[in-house]
């Protein structure tokens, strides 16, 4: 029974450290690794003013919404790893963060564009919306005449409209327009029956590929202008990371003497429960893509050190039934028994407590209660089920063990 006892806690101890080497590059890998917040990772902040219609007509929640999925959509057609967009409505804004944004001025050119396609005859007559697209896409001028093009792929409606167009049009121009600008003024030399089109005359690959999102992503509703750009220096983010680095290494140093001078053995198996509780968090924060910013980060220390007040509650709970006489096996599993109904109440009331965060917060506010709430999902597990059996391992290794290893004061 000892040796088994022995040999489970130095395989569990291999185990983890194991794991912890294996898993340093892959969590702070810069590309696949825990995504990182604008705060961190340095880009930037834009706020969307959405600007009056010129007919006088209110600008709705549902404008709002509508331009808000509009350019969450083309944030994302970007490539711009794990934005943030939010709507204010009461000011009606539209509230960007881009982490990792090298080009600033192309994005916000890009989402502020209302983006409305319109095809036009040489008067200027509207006679088809760019809203029956269903795809646009750059790519290489199939005529091999050099430069790029916008491929289009129109609805099935859309399709027939378009073949019903060109045919009538035959042999004459149709310009195609984007914001009232004239993008190109094609000759129509045959119908178009297959809903397939292109728009020529692109000088670079990128250029046709930033218009393809325009027109993929739909027109806004609303005009809308720049209230506010700040760009955050990757540097700036860089020395926040390092700061908030050091400030968890300083808190866990910490931590680990306290539970160590205080609760002795059961301090070593919580410093331990503690390495395997901030694992696991990490590669949830890893699973589920939480953006990772400074409120996140201190979500996250206050959730090791509720954690540790778990470990604290239980552990004195086991001291008490030690003094009372018990031996040192029955008080751990009489303390852990008589501790489990606080420590699920102090659970759920911070869980409540998070879950309320997230729900009515907003930026930053929702990444402090999402990484406090992981924590406290995680820390529960830990205490009640990790923890208690390390500890049963641990006892069974010597079960005559002086109190002292547990912080009492003489033998049971």
């Amino acid at each position: 029974m000892r040796q088994g006892n022995i040999v489970k806690l130095v395989a569990l101890v291999l185990l983890v450290a194991t794991t912890v080497a294996l898993s340093i590059k892959p969590l702070v890998d810069p590309v696949k690794g825990i995504p990182l917040g604008l705060d961190l990772r340095g880009g930037v902040h834009l706020v969307l003013q959405a600007e009056p219609n010129k007919n006088g007509v209110p600008i709705t929640n549902a404008d709002m919404d509508k331009a808000k999925a509009i350019i969450a959509k083309r944030v994302n057609d970007l490539g711009v790893s794990e934005p943030i967009v939010q709507a204010d409505y009461n000011n009606k804004r539209i509230i960007v963060d881009l982490a990792g944004v090298t080009d600033p001025d192309k994005a916000v050119d890009i989402l502020k564009t209302t983006a409305k396609l319109t095809f036009r005859d040489t008067q200027g007559n509207v006679l088809l919306q760019g809203d029956e697209l269903t795809d646009a896409k750059g790519g290489q001028d199939p005529t091999n005449a050099g430069g790029f093009v916008v491929n289009l792929t129109f609805s099935t409606d859309g399709a027939k409209k378009f073949a019903d167009l060109t045919t009538k049009y035959l042999g004459q121009q149709i310009g195609i327009y984007l914001d009232e600008k004239l993008l190109t003024n094609p000759k129509v030399d045959t119908p178009v029956l297959n809903g397939q089109a292109y728009i020529n005359g692109y000088a670079t690959l990128e250029a046709a590929a930033n218009h393809a999102v325009l027109m993929r992503s739909g027109s806004l509703p609303v005009s809308m202008s720049i209230a506010e750009k700040r760009q955050v220096g990757a540097s700036l983010g860089v020395d926040s990371l390092n700061k908030s680095i050091h400030a968890g290494i300083y808190s866990l140093i910490f931590i680990f003497l306290y539970m160590l001078v205080f609760y002795r053995l059961p301090g070593v198996v919580a410093d331990f429960s503690l390495i395997v509780y901030a694992l696991i968090v990490l590669w949830a924060f890893w699973s589920f893509r939480v953006v990772l910013t400074l409120p996140g980060i201190a979500g996250f220390i206050l959730s090791i050190g509720i954690a540790v007040d778990f470990n604290i509650i239980i552990y004195e709970r086991v001291k008490e039934e030690i003094r009372a006489g018990k031996s040192i096996r029955a008080g751990v599993e009489s303390g852990f028994s008589r501790a489990f109904i606080t420590v699920i109440d102090a659970h759920v009331t911070t869980l409540i407590a998070a879950i309320t965060l997230y729900i009515f917060g907003s930026g930053s506010v929702k990444g402090f209660a999402l990484t406090l709430g992981i924590g406290i999902i995680v820390s529960l597990f830990t205490a009640i089920t990790f923890t208690r059996q390390v500890l049963r391992w641990t006892v069974g290794i010597n079960p005559k063990m002086k109190t002292f290893w547990f912080g009492v004061r003489g033998d049971a």
